[in-house]
């Protein structure tokens, strides 16, 4: 069996050797995966390419694979993800259990958009502006801490696929709502509620109380955070419509957090597991232009080839972070599981993941 780590590297992501070739780490990785079935589980985001996925035990977007770690009884989880993942992982699984990341630097560009101080400072602006209750939301894409600020201040957290349902109780709990870090995603859900594009503003965190006047948080319905993801940014209005000029016969599905303009001009949006569900179902012969992260839409199109499924955009739209995720850092992992020296072990503190919790419970409760 390889050794891809020393003893001084027990603690971090191992250096490659560069005389171990990619076709020995997947033989590798296929002869230990067996091995270790009793105590190990892989789960896989469907983001991540095809020479990770192959290993997934289970596959899902970020609310089925919440639901899959809540309920996971064996010892190691080897999360092959982004690092909000694993850690919402960790918080639902065991004491006695250890949720793995790959690559510590597999991290999140939309989550790295809004920390905890910069919430507590608009929170506190907001207090100042509004004698109105606001119900804190946020998508599953944020730090533990910031998940812990939403369980501490009657929220709770949502993803793509159960946001309508999560703001459809949060509007029962108050007159506004603060939703971060993802600004297409909450104005999507909740125009599509019927709340007008009037009845919301954005709050940039990098400007003086986030650029809005406390006459505009006390107006507005929703006060949404300045965050996006950075892969469906790469998604335009001008697509769509060249893509309706010149192929009539294609459906557009996007996911909601493409910009406003884009969602309004597709034919369908939704979340990761709509888009699957949507395309599956879909009779032979049909036509999709796609949304979303390439590795997705190519494994759709790879699932069903007797529908046509590309990529809405010309360029490829790859979650880099994600893709830091690779067979011979997985393979890593579970070399140190079988010695007994786990590595890359996401541990979220008692302070944060009690709060964290609550959030996650009632997200988990509302779905």
């Amino acid at each position: 069996m390889l050794n891809l780590f020393t003893e001084e590297h027990s603690n971090k992501t191992p250096i490659p050797l560069s005389d171990v070739s990619d076709e020995q780490v997947i033989n590798e990785l296929k002869a230990l995966k067996e091995e270790l079935i009793p105590k190990h589980l892989v789960l896989g985001h469907h983001y991540q390419s095809n020479e990770v996925i192959q290993f997934a035990d289970e596959t899902g977007d970020s609310l089925a694979l919440a639901k899959k770690a809540a309920n996971v009884d064996k010892p190691f989880i080897t999360f092959c993800g982004v690092h909000f993942m694993a850690e919402t992982a960790d918080m639902l699984t065991g004491d006695d259990q250890q949720v793995i990341l790959p690559d510590l630097n597999a991290g999140c560009s939309m989550a790295d958009m809004a920390n905890n101080e910069q919430v507590e400072k608009a929170w506190k602006f907001f207090a100042d502006s509004t004698s109105k209750k606001i119900t804190p939301i946020t998508y599953i894409n944020c730090t533990a801490e910031l998940k812990a600020f939403v369980g501490s201040n009657g929220g709770a957290i949502c993803t793509s696929s159960n946001a309508k349902k999560i703001i459809e109780w949060a509007f029962k709990q108050g007159q506004k709502l603060l939703f971060f870090p993802d600004q297409h995603l909450g104005r999507n859900t909740c125009f599509d509620m019927g709340v007008p594009l009037d009845e919301m503003v954005v709050y940039n965190p990098n400007m003086l109380n986030g650029g809005l006047t406390p006459e505009q948080v006390d107006k507005a319905k929703v006060i949404l955070w300045y965050g996006y993801c950075s892969v469906h940014q790469g998604f335009t209005k001008a697509q769509v419509d060249q893509l309706k000029t010149d192929r009539p016969d294609v459906q557009v599905i996007v996911h909601p957090e493409c910009s406003f303009d884009v969602v309004q001009a597709s034919h369908d949006n939704g979340s990761t597991s709509y888009i699957i569900d949507k395309i599956q179902a879909a009779p032979a012969g049909s036509k999709f232009a796609v949304g979303t992260e390439i590795n997705l839409v190519n494994r759709l199109a790879d699932r069903y080839k007797d529908k046509e499924i590309f990529s809405l955009s010309p360029y490829q739209c790859l979650c880099t972070t994600m893709y830091r995720v690779r067979p011979r850092w997985l393979l890593a992992s579970l070399l140190a599981i079988k010695e007994e020296k786990p590595i890359n072990v996401i541990k979220v503190s008692k302070e944060i993941r009690e709060p964290s919790l609550i959030a996650l419970e009632r997200m988990l409760s509302i779905s």
